[in-house]
């Protein structure tokens, strides 16, 4: 399958849907019934993160998340 004309998913340049990157996060906490875990960056900033997709997940591990969806766990 190819990309329409005029279009290229490109990585290396960020999402070609909304030009966001993936970042890691460290798992703080985790809402395993809701599919959530509160995840904070390297700054101590914290966001609730979609895990659905990574499950399951403790607190600790680092996840790759775009747009607020976990996308896979990042090797320590």
């Amino acid at each position: 399958m190819s990309d329409p004309p005029g279009v290229a998913c490109d990585h290396t340049h960020g999402c070609i849907t909304c030009g966001d990157e993936a970042v890691p996060l460290r798992v703080v906490l985790v809402d395993e019934e809701r599919a959530l875990a509160l995840c904070e960056d390297d700054a101590g900033r914290r966001t609730s993160v979609e895990i659905a997709l990574v499950a399951p997940v403790a607190p600790g591990e680092r996840l790759l998340v775009h747009a607020g969806t976990a996308l896979q766990v990042v090797d320590a």
